[in-house]
């Protein structure tokens, strides 16, 4: 007999006999964790931070997903069950999760679980490895089911919470008396006209946009003298800061589907009058909610929204003078990559009203009648603006300054025409820091390279601009968080902790203060800074360019706070996405 068999070719053994090797994915697994807890410590802007997490992390999963489809030691059935178990189970958990965020939440787990999977049952057989395989996955996808996430923290840190909890707009709608009610019971008397007094507050960072307060004094022993709570009150979610003005207390937040303009009592946190606006803004990194702060001029209070709404209403009864959705007039959208909605303060100058307008294509300042709301100029401001238009007389000329995408610009307010430029562009970085004059001739702006000292000057109607740093500083690199400048020293938050910087050299004095990504007011008649924590938690510190002098605090609200604080007629107001509270400032004995 004729064996032919032994005559055929051989085929070679199939590579799937030997496991695969697991030194690749331990390793990816070793480098995104090891990245990951360790980031925080490098010291990288904020965008940047949050820019190489995300590349890190895509980097590793793809590499691990064309090592697991191509490798050939991997059985071919294996590879694309193991794909398919993930790809499913991800797809259900994010259908029966709150937010997607929450399922984004337990990507990294599930590597780490297929990688633990692929050492534990390296010599498993086929059926035993894929019911394993599908039951370790299930079980690691499973509690993100149960999670929500309610965006991050300013060193990006998720907020994660049962799904079962309820949120604090929950708890302030089951607290919360209806605003039509307390419309119809604001007296006559409540409704005459408001004129700003001294001492009140009139919209972002007070009448200046510095962070300043003068004409009041505090006492400093807060261990003997603590700020006394005159009231505390649940408040929908948002960002904004408040105005306050004659007694009333404004501000902006988010009622559900209703995004609102509410009038409060200063003295007391009784809600006297509610505007909504049917819109609502959701983002999950900060979350949902209006971030601008209303701006008092004249008897009315103007108000920009997170979508574009724009409302001039009086502020004593909260009548609609007149409003523009800026987006809805262009027929555009917000832009796909909007991240934190429109975030920049009405500026009000000249019987103008200045908003910057965010739709898709058409990204401007513009410039409408205070009176009327009938547009007056416009100018191309560019994208990924969240710095509000700060006023400013320099070179003897009162001008518009915006920092932005294209960099330092100047407008004339009559016209809405460029004066001048200077300083460098954001690109690598968003603008979200106001710029600070500090003279008739110079100011302190944050660029993508660090802060810059510039000084402007004209000579026959030429503008001229000029850096005073040999280069600019990074050792106070603001986010969101602004800055305020004493005498010789400018104090702010570098990247979420407290320092500061000599004012003529640019260079760092101290850093000291951790009190994550907060905000920072000046008391200047004392000379005091008084920093809203990122906890909530309020800190006395005395303006003292040498060392970081705590002087007292105490823990004001509760949550997340990225609220700027005010303080009005010796009374300090703190707000969050949560809660609003007024303390009483003892006056020094």
């Amino acid at each position: 007999m004729n064996d032919s068999a032994g005559d055929a070719p051989q085929c070679p053994a199939p590579a799937t006999n030997k496991p695969p090797g697991v030194w690749l994915p331990v390793g990816l697994m070793a480098i995104y964790w090891s990245y990951q807890l360790a980031c925080r410590a490098l010291g990288l802007d904020m965008m940047v931070l949050w820019l190489s997490r995300v590349a890190v992390a895509a980097v590793v999963y793809l590499t691990f997903l064309g090592w697991w489809l191509f490798s050939r030691r991997v059985r071919r059935g294996d590879r694309w069950f193991a794909l398919a178990t993930v790809t499913v189970a991800g797809a259900l958990v994010a259908g029966l999760s709150v937010n997607p965020t929450s399922a984004l939440l337990g990507l990294p787990f599930v590597f780490a679980a297929w990688t633990i999977w692929l050492i534990a049952a390296r010599w498993a057989s086929p059926r035993a490895w894929r019911i394993g395989f599908a039951s370790f996955i299930a079980l690691t996808w499973a509690p993100f089911a149960l999670l929500r996430v309610e965006g991050l923290t300013g060193d990006q840190r998720e907020q994660v919470y049962w799904r079962w909890q309820p949120t604090a707009e929950q708890r302030f709608f089951a607290e919360h008396q209806a605003a039509s009610d307390h419309a119809a019971t604001v007296s006559p008397a409540d409704k005459q006209p408001l004129a700003a007094l001294p001492g009140d507050w009139t919209g972002f960072r007070g009448p200046r946009r510095d962070g300043v307060v003068h004409g009041v004094e505090i006492e400093t022993d807060w261990k003997t003298h603590p700020p006394r709570q005159r009231w505390r009150r649940r408040v929908g979610p948002g960002w904004s800061s408040v105005c306050v003005v004659g007694g009333r207390l404004f501000t902006q937040e988010q009622r559900g589907e209703r995004e609102t303009v509410v009038c409060y009592d200063a003295e007391t946190g009784d809600e006297i009058w509610a505007h909504d606006d049917p819109t609502r803004f959701d983002e999950g990194v900060s979350g949902s909610g209006p971030r601008a702060t209303p701006t008092f001029a004249d008897g009315r209070l103007y108000t920009a929204g997170a979508t574009g709404r724009i409302n001039c209403l009086d502020a004593a009864s909260g009548q609609v003078v007149w409003s523009r959705d800026l987006v809805a007039e262009t027929g555009a959208g917000l832009p796909a990559f909007g991240f934190w909605g429109l975030s920049n303060s009405p500026l009000v100058i000249d019987g103008l009203v200045l908003v910057y307008q965010w739709a898709e294509g058409h990204e401007q300042i513009r410039a409408f009648d205070a009176e009327t709301g009938e547009p007056v100029w416009q100018f191309e401001a560019g994208k990924n603006n969240y710095s509000s238009p700060q006023l400013a007389t320099l070179a003897g000329e009162r001008q518009i300054i915006v920092v932005g995408e294209r960099g330092l610009t100047a407008i004339e307010p009559a016209s809405g025409k460029l004066l001048w430029s200077g300083a460098e562009a954001h690109k690598a970085t968003m603008a979200m820091v106001q710029p600070h004059p500090i003279s008739d001739s110079e100011l302190i702006v944050p660029t993508d390279a660090g802060l810059v000292r510039l000084a402007v000057d004209r000579h026959d109607d030429v503008w001229t601009v000029e850096s005073r740093w040999p280069a600019p500083s990074r050792a106070l690199r603001p986010a969101y968080n602004d800055f305020v400048v004493n005498n010789d020293t400018i104090y702010g938050f570098d990247e979420g902790v407290f320092g500061c910087l000599d004012l003529a050299t640019g260079k760092r004095r101290w850093k000291r203060g951790r009190y994550g990504h907060g905000q920072v007011l000046l008391l200047a008649d004392q000379s005091l800074l008084l920093v809203m924590s990122e906890t909530g938690a309020v800190v006395l510190l005395a303006a003292d360019s040498k060392a970081c002098r705590e002087l007292g605090r105490f823990q004001a609200i509760e949550g997340k706070t990225w609220n700027h604080p005010v303080v009005a007629h010796g009374r300090l107001y703190v707000r969050n996405a949560e809660e609003m509270a007024c303390f009483e400032l003892a006056p020094p004995k």
